[in-house]
C-alpha cells in the first residue's frame, strides 16, 4: 500500500517544466504545457480542416467534418436550450478539450484533469459563464431576482449554490479521474498481465469521454435554468398557490359546509 500511496502522490504532482522570469518567476507546471499542446493541436486540426471549403460540390472530407460540428453543436445547443444556443460553440470546445484532456494519458501524457488547479479552473469558468449568460439574458435586476425565487426565504442557499456547484463540478471531475487511476494501480497490481491493458480502455477512453459530456451537461443545465429562472420563478409560484387553494377551499363552499 506503501508503493501505491507513493505512486498515487507522484502521479498528482505537477513538476514545474521551465518558469518564466517575470514577477519574481512564474511556474509553468506540466498540466499547463500539456493544455499548450492540447490548444495548439486543436487549433491546427481546425485550421487544416477548414481550407478550401466550399457551398456547392463539396468534398468527402469537408462532409464528414460539417456532419462531426453539426452534431457537436446540436448536442450542445440541446442542452443549454433554444435561449442559449449561442453558447454552444463554447461548450463544444470545452467537451473537446476535457475529452482529449483525459484520454491524452494513452500517449504518454499526463493528463491534466488529474492536476486540481486545472479541474477547479474548468468548473470556475463555467460557473462564471453561467452567471454571465444570466446577466445578458435576464438583466441586473432579473438575475438578482431570480436568488430569491421561488421564495425569498431560499435566498441564503441560492448565494450558496455560488460556491457549492463550482466545487461539485471540479471535485466530480478530479475524484472520477482519481478513481479511475486508483483502480488502474490496484489492478497492475493484483493481475499485471492482460487485465490492466483491457480496462485502461474502459477509463482512460470510454470513461475519459463520459466525464467530459456529464461537466458540460451539468454546465449547460446550469445555463439553462439561469437564462429561463424568472419564468421557471413564475411557474413554481403559479404551483404554490394551486396547492394553498386546494387546501384552502373558497369562502363560498366554507359557508355551504
Amino acid at each position: 500500500m506503501e508503493e501505491l500511496a507513493s505512486e498515487l502522490i507522484e502521479a498528482l504532482n505537477c513538476d514545474t517544466v521551465f518558469t518564466i522570469p517575470i514577477f519574481g518567476g512564474i511556474a509553468v507546471s506540466e498540466s499547463v504545457v500539456v493544455t499548450w499542446i492540447i490548444m495548439a493541436v486543436l487549433i491546427v486540426v481546425a485550421f487544416i480542416m477548414t481550407r478550401g471549403l466550399k457551398v456547392r460540390n463539396i468534398s468527402r472530407r469537408q462532409a464528414v467534418i460539417e456532419t462531426i460540428v453539426v452534431k457537436l453543436t446540436n448536442l450542445t445547443g440541446d442542452m443549454v436550450g433554444e435561449k442559449g444556443k449561442a453558447l454552444a460553440p463554447y461548450l463544444t470546445t470545452v467537451l473537446l478539450y476535457i475529452g482529449i484532456a483525459n484520454i491524452v494519458g494513452i500517449f504518454g501524457f499526463k493528463s491534466p484533469t488529474k492536476d486540481l488547479n486545472v479541474t477547479l479552473a474548468l468548473a470556475g469558468m463555467s460557473i462564471l459563464l453561467v452567471q454571465f449568460a444570466g446577466i445578458y439574458y435576464l438583466g441586473v435586476k432579473k438575475w438578482l431576482k431570480s436568488f430569491t425565487q421561488p421564495v425569498p426565504v431560499v435566498t441564503p442557499f441560492n448565494i450558496l449554490d455560488l460556491v457549492t456547484r463550482p466545487l461539485s463540478l471540479c471535485m466530480r471531475l478530479f475524484g472520477n479521474v482519481l478513481g479511475a487511476f486508483v483502480i488502474m494501480e490496484l489492478l497492475e497490481m493484483v493481475m499485471p498481465v492482460v487485465v490492466p491493458a483491457i480496462f485502461s480502455v474502459y477509463f482512460d477512453l470510454f470513461d475519459g469521454i463520459l466525464q467530459a459530456y456529464v461537466l458540460v451537461f451539468l454546465t449547460s443545465l446550469y445555463i439553462k435554468e439561469a437564462i429561463e429562472e424568472e419564468e421557471e420563478g413564475k411557474s413554481k409560484k403559479k404551483k404554490f398557490r394551486r396547492k394553498i387553494a386546494k387546501l384552502d377551499p373558497p369562502k363560498e363552499q366554507k359557508k355551504s359546509a
